[in-house]
């Protein structure tokens, strides 16, 4: 009987270390992804402003409530909009994030193209 105890205790002391793992590798996960407000050109994880702790501490929160990362972001896109988020879901406001990039890069390949063509000339 004592060791059953012995290894019950242990037992739960390594599920909740494990859970604390997880809880911890989602929550840098979420702040890594969330731009921060005050700062701007950090994340939330990188950055130490006091709107930045406070949103740590939300997804802290939210977390140890059973939360999942898109109920997390959901919540925070509602309250600061979408621009809180490194990489926001394509719709019809974002599409020109998305599009921009790829548009450039095809515009500077032809660009250099034409321009290496004409040297050869």
């Amino acid at each position: 009987m004592k060791l059953f105890k012995i290894l019950l205790v242990f037992l739960i002391l390594i599920n909740s270390s494990l859970s604390k793992a997880q809880d911890n590798d989602s929550h840098n996960k979420i702040t890594k992804n969330l731009r921060c407000l005050v700062c701007q050109g950090q994340s939330i994880y990188d950055s130490d402003s006091e709107f930045a702790n406070s949103i740590k501490i939300l997804i802290e929160k939210k977390i140890k409530n059973g939360e999942n990362e898109k109920q997390i972001y959901d919540y925070l896109k509602n309250r600061y909009g979408e621009w809180i988020l490194y990489q926001p879901n394509f719709s019809k406001s974002t599409y020109i994030l998305w599009i921009l990039p790829i548009f450039i890069f095809l515009v500077g390949g032809f660009v250099i193209f034409r321009l290496f063509i004409t040297k050869k000339k």
